[in-house]
């Protein structure tokens, strides 16, 4: 038998919603847990196999900040699924933070995000790109108070960042590792 959940109730309904729910555990034990109603996401690290770099942003996140006073998190363009596909809304996404039009995307893979306390699944993409895709501002919106800077930065780099465990962000350090095991060559000198 699995747990069953005998209700929930709403405690805030905004940006993201926050229930309580009532759960009976397999053995009959009534627990309470908290959740964070999220929704679908995505991710998507785009890179540029001839110049070898890849397109990250930063941005101010208030959790990050209020957890322990960092005030940028760098990290793969991301954001909630409005679309009905995945692909096409990774797509917006980066071309909203980055400026960049993606054609095809490389699926990695469709993964919780904190399964202990949110429904949020993301699909996680690499898109290649180049050059002359940079079309856009990116920056983010500036209705949703965004902020975004973007960067530029090398493969080697990224793969030595990524050692030195200075990819703080989760999504961004799958794509990264992904990227590295199917696109090797991407990383080794010329």
């Amino acid at each position: 038998m699995a747990p069953i959940i005998r209700g929930t109730r709403t405690v805030h309904d905004g940006w993201s919603r926050f229930l309580v729910a009532e759960v009976t555990m397999t053995d009959g034990t009534p627990i309470k847990r908290e959740i964070e109603d999220h929704g679908r996401a995505v991710a998507v690290l785009p890179y540029d196999p001839e110049r070898r770099i890849a397109v990250l942003i930063s941005q101010f996140r208030a959790p990050a900040f209020y957890a322990d006073g960092t005030a940028e998190v760098w990290e793969a363009p991301a954001g909630l699924l409005d679309e009905a596909e995945a692909e096409e809304g990774a797509r917006r996404e980066v071309y909203e933070e980055a400026g960049i039009r993606l054609g095809p995307l490389e699926w990695v893979v469709r993964g919780w995000s904190m399964p202990g306390i949110s429904t949020e699944q993301m699909d996680l993409f690499l898109g290649a790109f180049t050059a002359a895709d940079r079309s856009g501002p990116g920056g983010g919106l500036a209705e949703e108070h965004e902020a975004i800077t973007v960067h530029e930065v090398p493969l080697a780099d990224l793969a030595a960042m990524s050692e030195r465990g200075e990819i703080a962000d989760m999504k961004t350090l799958v794509l990264v590792q992904a990227l590295r095991l199917r696109r090797p060559d991407l990383f080794a000198a010329r």
